[in-house]
């Protein structure tokens, strides 16, 4: 979990994440006043800073309101691009991330200022399989807050290799609608990339080992491309900041931030309706907007459904609701025991969070050598006819007596 002064972008995900910044909140006019500083030692290693962001993706959600978050070790491994029974690493990590202190000073909204500390994760386990992690509840409200954190995508950050380089992007890319980081003492720089040595003392092997090299992989790897400036006493350099511009090779980097999906009116109705924001931007990425729309006025002129979400989830699901069948078309139902175990385990995986269901895709995906039956699962997903055989063996192992009910 990167030093921030603003929001982590999203994702979201793995998001993630939440992009209301592009809202307004953190325009120009309003970054001085409601834009927290939350500071977190730059000391962290890649694995550790990728499974901050992981964790607090998974968690966000439910961020203020569950005490506790839970995750699939394996899952969390493979997500973190750790073996995915290298318990010990994960172990270290965790750790780490326990003993790491997270200070933020900012100013509410009554203009009173507010100081604060806190380690990045009040507790972690691992137990039967299962990540069991929280945040303290100070933390957790500042996370949760667009204004005061953002979210930063797995996509672009699995694309790092480098943990300055990725910390350079999480501190720099909040201020992408300021065009500036502002600027930082040497001092606070060298915190935030957890260089302490006294190598790094001289500019001139900070610019050479850290600076230079970060900047180039952030404005290769990102959505953004930073420019470095510097301010000098004397012939001393004594401040750094940094000028941010969006990437213009964004779409070749292929990179969905999920700002399109944001803007348009299918998203609002969704979030309208109660679907959270992954949910949401994840049915308009699977499904597109049109079909969504049709399925939305279905369940309009449903009466007495309890959950609309829920609902409009299985209509999406299973294909009932169509306009084109005149909006009455319903799922067939299963016609063997096997379809029926299927069923059960499609509906197992669509209980688990977005980051568990795109991990256990790719798990599964893992173990299939043949280009045909890894076609079969591209397109049908676990009702693939090719692989029931290997997808029942494989939720016997990530979730005894789910498939068998």
């Amino acid at each position: 979990m990167a030093p921030a002064e603003g929001r982590r972008h999203e994702g979201g995900q793995m998001g993630e994440l939440d992009r209301e910044r592009l809202t307004g909140a953190l325009r120009r006019p309003s970054v001085k006043k409601n834009v927290a500083a939350i500071h977190v030692s730059g000391k962290l290693t890649l694995l550790q800073r990728k499974l901050s962001n992981v964790l607090l993706l998974n968690a966000y959600d439910t961020l203020i309101t569950a005490p506790k978050h839970e995750i699939d070790a394996r899952t969390l491994c493979l997500m973190i691009g750790y073996n995915s029974n290298d318990f010990d690493t994960l172990k270290a990590s965790l750790r780490g991330l326990a003993e790491t202190v997270a200070e933020w000073d900012m100013l509410d909204e009554r203009g009173r200022q507010e100081w604060g500390v806190s380690s990045l994760l009040s507790y972690a386990k691992l137990k039967g399989g299962i990540c069991e992690y929280a945040y303290s509840p100070a933390l957790a409200e500042k996370l949760h807050d667009p204004k005061v954190f953002a979210l930063i995508n797995l996509d672009i950050q699995k694309r790092f290799t480098s943990g300055h380089a990725l910390a350079l992007y999480e501190n720099c890319y909040r201020f992408v609608r300021t065009g500036s980081t502002g600027w930082w003492p040497l001092d606070l720089f060298r915190r935030l990339m957890g260089v302490d040595s006294a190598y790094y003392e001289s500019f001139k092997q900070l610019n050479a080992k850290i600076i230079k090299p970060a900047v180039e992989e952030v404005s290769r790897s990102s959505n953004i491309v930073l420019t470095p400036e510097t301010r000098r006493r004397g012939r001393a350099v004594t401040d750094i900041r940094f000028l941010i511009e969006e990437n213009p090779q964004l779409a070749i980097l292929d990179i969905d931030d999920g700002m399109a999906a944001r803007a348009g009116p299918v998203y609002a109705r969704l979030r309208d309706l109660g679907a959270s924001d992954r949910l949401a931007r994840q049915w308009i990425a699977q499904h597109g907007e049109e079909a969504i729309s049709d399925r939305l006025a279905y369940v309009a002129r449903q009466s007495g459904v309890r959950s609309p979400v829920r609902y409009l989830g299985a209509a999406l699901r299973d294909g009932f609701g169509r306009e084109e069948d005149g909006g009455t078309a319903e799922a067939p139902p299963p016609r063997s025991e096997r379809v029926e175990r299927l069923t059960r385990v499609r509906d197992l995986a669509a209980a688990r969070t977005p980051t568990q269901r795109d991990a256990d895709r790719r798990l599964f995906l893992s173990t299939l050598r043949d280009a045909g039956r890894r076609a079969d699962f591209e397109r049908h997903g676990w009702m693939s006819p090719l692989n029931v055989d290997a997808i029942f063996a494989f939720w016997d192992e990530m979730a005894p007596q789910g498939p068998q009910g």
